[in-house]
Order: C-alpha cells, then sequence, then structure tokens
C-alpha cells in the first residue's frame, strides 16, 4: 500500500524545506529583502566580487535570475557592479556598507529561523537529523557528496 506524499518521507522533507523557506523569507522581509536575495548576499559575504555566472552556479540557478536579483539588489543599494580590471565586458558584484550591515540581520535571520525548526530537538537529535540529511543529500546529489558547510549555508 503506497503512502500519501504528505506522509511520505519525500513529502515530509519538501513540506518541512518549505516551511523553513517561508518562515525565512518572513524574516528577510523585515529586513527590506525578498527570499533568494539572502543566498547572494551570504555567497558575496564569503568571497566579494564575483561575477554574475560564478554566484549563479554556487548558488545553482540560470543567470537571468542572478542578473535581475543583482539588479534589484543594487537598486537596493545592497550590492554594487564594478567592471573588471582584466576585462571591461565582465562586471563583478561587490557587497556595499549597507549590504555588509544587511549580512548580520541576515545570518540571525537564519538562526532563528534554525532554532524554530527545531525547537523541540535536543542537541543530539538535531545531530543525527543533520547527519541523516547530509547522507540524503549525497544520495540525490550529481556528484555522490553531501554539500559543503558553506554550499549548505547558500541553500539555506
Amino acid at each position: 500500500m503506497a503512502k500519501s506524499s504528505k506522509g511520505s518521507i519525500i513529502g515530509r522533507l519538501q513540506a518541512a524545506a518549505r516551511l523553513s523557506r517561508t518562515a525565512l523569507a518572513e524574516r528577510l522581509l523585515d529586513q527590506g529583502l525578498y527570499a533568494g536575495q539572502d543566498k547572494i548576499m551570504l555567497a558575496l559575504s564569503r568571497e566579494n566580487g564575483q561575477t554574475p555566472s560564478q554566484l549563479a552556479e554556487k548558488l545553482g540557478v540560470r543567470p537571468p535570475t542572478i542578473t535581475k536579483t543583482i539588479n534589484r539588489l543594487a537598486a537596493q543599494g545592497f550590492l554594487e557592479k564594478r567592471a573588471s580590471e582584466e576585462d571591461a565586458r565582465r562586471a563583478h558584484v561587490y557587497l556595499t556598507e549597507t549590504g555588509e550591515q544587511a549580512i548580520r540581520a541576515i545570518e540571525r535571520s537564519v538562526r532563528k529561523t534554525e532554532k524554530q525548526a527545531l525547537k523541540s530537538l535536543d542537541k543530539k537529535e538535531q545531530k543525527a537529523l543533520s547527519r541523516l540529511l547530509a547522507r540524503v543529500e549525497a544520495n540525490l546529489s550529481k556528484n555522490g557528496r553531501p554539500l559543503e558547510d558553506e554550499e549548505m549555508e547558500e541553500g539555506a
């Protein structure tokens, strides 16, 4: 007998992911940010001055999506684009001072969302869940390995 999609493990993973994204999006909106913008900003906080192509590849999204989001973040004053010193046809994206200040708020929002999600789990259960999810990721990933910590943060 087949389980309903809501009762299946993959259904529960999808529901938990959707709910966590919604909770984080609500917190980010309080900071003037929209869902997905945080991922670009966090990637730049780890390595400032990336090209849109580099960001798209690291975040697993299409270049037009990245370009649109970068333009919105630039209009909001969080990012700026600068021509490459080596090749003026290429642009690099940098956090502005406002963007750097917003990183702390983004990180705080991520921590609060994680705390909310895990509040009924003790430390041992949290570690076990993390290990199990890493194995699930490895099973589903193209290269058969779980994401690195910085990659997980980007996809959170």
